[in-house]
C-alpha cells in the first residue's frame, strides 16, 4: 500500500529513489501552463520583431531585403546551437535551462531597444516649416538647406553607424536565448504526461503559444500609433499624421514592455524539478519502460568527446527514417511560407490597399493569427477524440494542405493597380516639363494627390507655389499646381490604390488559409513524437527546429524580401543613400509575394501525399505496433537495440 503511493525519482545520475510528490511544482499540468505563458512571451517579441519591421525599415532607410535579413538574424545562433542542446536534454535540468534560455532574450529584447535612444531624431524630408509663410518645400524654393547637411553628418555619427549592427546582435542572443524553450519543453512535456492526454497537451500548448505573435502584432498596431519621437518631442512639435507615408511609429516600446514579460515568466523554471511524477500514476517502474531505458542505456554514460563522434551517426539515424524526414520537410516547406508572410504580410496589406501600418498589423494579429491558433487547437482535439493513428494523422495533414492551397489560390487574383505618380509610374522616364523650374530637390518625398488623381513626390514636383491651412496651421491644400489639371490644387498625402473595399473578401480568404493550415500542427508534431524512440526526442525535435532554421526561417524573409525590393519603382535617398523604397508595382507585388505562398505550400502537400505512400506500403508489410492508439512506425524495440549496440561499439 505504502510502496504504491511513491513516486520514482529517475534522476540518471544516481540510483532510482522514491520521492513524494510536492505540491505545484511538480505537476505537469502547471508546467504545461507555465510554459505556455514563456512561450507566449518568447514569441510576443518576435511577432513584435515582424509588426515593426516596415517601421524599423523606414526609420533606419532598409531595403526589404536587409530587412529579411534582420528578421531571420536571430536563427543563425539558434541553428548553430539547437542540436547540441536538444540531445543533452535528458542529461541537463531542463527547466533550469529553459529559464537561463528566457533571462538571455530579456536581456536581448532590451538590446533591441538600444538604438533609439542612441540614434538622434527621426529626420524626414520635406518638413513643413513653422515660418509664418509655411512655403517650406513648394515650387522655386530650395529645400536643400542647412538642416539637410546637418542630418547628413548626423548620419556619419558612430551612434547611427552602430544600429543596424546593434539590431542584428540583440535579434542573435534573442536566437541563443530561445534555444532551449520550444524543445526541452515539448520532450519534458511528453516525457511525463500520460500517453493519453499528450497530444492534447500539445495542442493547447502549441495554441497558447501561437497568441505570442498574435499579442505582438497587436502590441505593434497600438505602439505604433505613437509618434517614434513622442518622448524627445512635444506635442506640438510632432508634425505627421499617422496616415503619411513618412510616419514612423514608436517601435522601440513594445521591446521594453517584451522584456519585462520574459523577465516574470522565466522565474518558474527556477524550481520545477529535473524529474516528476508521470501523470495518471502510471510512473510505477513496472510501468515506465522509459525509466528502466534511461538507467540501462549506455548513451547516457558517453562523455563530450564521446558524444561528438557519434554525433554525426546519430543524426544520420534520425533522418534515415522516411516518415520523420518527410513529415520535417512538410514543416519547413510550411515555415519558410509562415516566415515571409509574418515579416512582410502588414507591409503588403499597407500598400496594397492604402492602410495605415498600425492597421494592417492589426489585421494579422487580429484576424490570421487568432484564426490560426483556432485551428491549432481544433487539429489536437481531432487527434484525441478519434485516437488517430501515424496514419490518420498524416490523412489529416495531406487534406488540411490540400485544402490550404484551395483557399490560397483565389488570393492571387484580389488585388489592387498601381496608382499613377507622376515621373514614376506608369511613365518613369522623365519630369515632366511643367516643374522644370522649380528646383526640385532629387531626394525630395513629401507625396500629394493631385485635383485630377495624379499623384507627386512632393507639392514642388506637383508645381505648387503656395498652401491653404486651416486654424491651426495644418496645411489643407496646396494651390496654384502648374502640372496638375482640372482646378489646380493638390491635398496632402497619397492618392492611394482606390480598391480599399477588397481588403474585407482578402483578409476573409486569408484567414480561412490560415485556420485550414494550422489543422495540420498538431497531427504532424505527433506523428515525429511517434516515430522516433523515447531517448531520442529532443535530439529529433532539436533536428526538427534545426531544419527549419536552415531551410525556412533564415533563408525565408530575406527570400520574400528580396522578391518584394524587385519590384520597387522609385528608392528613396539620403545623403546620395538609396534608402527604402517609396513606390511599388502593386500587381508585381502581389503576383510575386503570394506566389512564393503557393508554391510553398504545394511543397508541403507533396510531402505529406509521400508520407500517406510510405506508411501504405509499410502496412502492407509489416502489422505495425500500438501503444496509446500509436502507430510506431519505426519499432521502438529496434531503434533502441541498434542505439545500444552503437553505443557499445563506441566505448569499445
Amino acid at each position: 500500500m505504502v510502496a504504491d503511493n511513491l513516486k520514482v525519482n529517475c534522476d540518471p545520475s544516481g540510483p532510482i529513489m522514491p520521492v513524494r510528490p510536492r505540491g505545484l511544482f511538480h505537476s505537469i499540468k502547471f508546467f504545461v501552463f507555465c510554459h505556455s505563458l514563456l512561450q507566449l512571451a518568447q514569441l510576443l517579441v518576435s511577432g513584435y520583431m515582424k509588426s515593426s519591421i516596415s517601421t524599423i525599415e523606414r526609420r533606419y532607410g532598409l531595403s526589404s531585403q536587409k530587412s529579411g535579413i534582420l528578421a531571420a538574424f536571430n536563427e543563425v545562433g539558434n541553428t548553430i546551437l539547437i542540436v547540441f542542446v536538444s540531445f543533452f536534454g535528458s542529461r541537463v535540468h531542463r527547466p533550469r535551462y529553459i529559464g537561463g534560455g528566457a533571462l538571455l532574450a530579456c536581456l536581448a529584447s532590451l538590446l533591441m531597444a538600444m538604438p533609439h535612444f542612441l540614434s538622434g531624431k527621426y529626420d524626414y524630408t520635406d518638413r513643413i516649416s513653422s515660418s509664418s509663410d509655411n512655403s517650406f518645400g513648394l515650387c522655386g524654393v530650395s529645400t536643400i538647406s542647412s538642416s539637410s547637411n546637418q542630418t547628413c553628418k548626423g548620419q556619419d555619427t558612430p551612434a547611427q553607424q552602430v544600429v543596424y549592427p546593434l539590431l542584428l546582435l540583440g535579434q542573435l542572443l534573442l536566437g541563443i536565448g530561445a534555444v532551449p524553450i520550444q524543445p526541452f519543453g515539448i520532450s519534458y512535456i511528453d516525457d511525463y504526461a500520460s500517453k493519453k492526454n499528450s497530444p492534447l497537451y500539445l495542442g493547447i500548448l502549441l495554441a497558447v503559444t501561437s497568441i505570442g505573435p498574435a499579442f505582438g502584432f497587436i502590441t505593434g498596431s497600438f505602439m505604433l500609433r505613437y509618434y517614434v519621437d513622442f518622448d524627445k518631442l512635444s506635442k506640438d512639435e510632432i508634425k505627421l499624421e499617422s496616415t503619411d507615408l513618412r510616419w514612423v511609429g514608436a517601435w522601440w516600446l513594445g521591446f521594453l514592455v517584451a522584456s519585462c514579460l520574459l523577465f516574470l515568466t522565466a522565474l518558474p523554471y527556477l524550481f520545477f524539478p529535473r524529474n516528476m511524477p508521470k501523470e495518471d500514476g502510471a510512473d510505477d517502474v513496472e510501468s515506465r519502460p522509459d525509466v528502466n531505458k534511461q538507467q540501462t542505456n549506455p548513451l547516457q554514460e558517453l562523455t563530450l568527446l564521446q558524444f561528438l563522434k557519434s554525433f554525426p551517426r546519430i543524426a544520420l539515424r534520425t533522418l534515415r527514417s522516411p516518415i520523420y524526414l518527410l513529415v520535417v520537410l512538410a514543416q519547413v516547406n510550411l515555415a519558410a511560407l509562415l516566415s515571409g508572410l509574418a515579416t512582410f504580410m502588414a507591409k503588403f496589406i499597407e500598400k496594397q490597399f492604402s492602410q495605415t501600418v498600425s492597421f494592417s498589423t492589426m489585421m494579422i494579429g487580429g484576424v490570421g493569427i487568432p484564426l490560426a491558433v483556432l485551428g491549432t487547437v481544433l487539429g489536437g482535439v481531432l487527434m484525441r477524440r478519434f485516437n488517430l493513428s501515424v496514419r490518420g494523422a498524416s490523412k489529416l495533414c495531406t487534406v488540411a494542405i490540400f485544402l490550404c492551397m484551395l483557399s490560397a489560390l483565389p488570393m492571387l487574383l484580389i488585388g489592387c493597380p498601381t496608382q499613377t505618380v507622376s515621373g514614376v509610374f506608369p511613365h518613369s522616364s522623365q519630369e515632366p516639363s511643367c516643374n522644370s523650374g522649380c528646383r526640385c530637390p532629387q531626394e525630395a518625398f513629401n507625396p500629394v494627390c493631385g485635383s485630377d488623381g495624379v499623384e507627386f513626390k512632393s507639392p514642388c514636383h506637383a508645381g505648387c507655389s503656395s498652401v491653404e491651412n486651416d486654424t491651426s496651421g495644418k496645411v489643407t491644400n496646396y494651390t496654384n499646381c502648374r502640372c496638375v489639371g482640372n482646378a489646380s490644387f493638390a491635398r496632402p498625402g497619397t492618392c492611394g490604390s482606390g480598391c480599399s473595399h477588397l481588403l474585407l473578401p482578402f483578409m476573409v480568404l486569408l484567414g480561412l488559409t490560415s485556420f485550414i493550415a494550422a489543422f495540420s500542427q498538431t497531427p504532424s508534431y505527433m506523428m515525429i513524437l511517434r516515430t522516433v524512440p523515447t531517448e531520442d526526442k529532443s535530439f529529433a525535435v532539436g533536428v526538427q527546429y534545426m531544419l527549419f532554421r536552415v531551410l525556412a526561417f533564415m533563408p525565408g524573409p530575406v527570400l520574400y524580401g528580396s522578391v518584394i525590393d524587385t519590384t520597387c519603382l522609385l528608392w528613396g535617398k539620403k545623403c546620395g543613400k538609396a534608402t527604402s523604397c517609396h513606390y511599388y508595382n502593386l500587381n508585381g507585388f502581389r503576383q510575386r509575394f503570394l506566389g512564393l505562398q503557393v508554391v510553398f505550400v504545394c511543397g508541403g502537400l507533396l510531402c505529406f501525399l509521400l508520407t500517406m505512400v510510405v506508411l501504405r506500403r509499410r502496412a502492407g508489410r509489416e502489422e505495425p505496433e500500438n501503444r496509446g492508439g500509436y502507430e510506431l512506425v519505426d519499432g521502438e524495440k529496434t531503434a533502441e537495440s541498434s542505439k545500444e549496440k552503437e553505443a557499445q561499439g563506441i566505448k569499445t
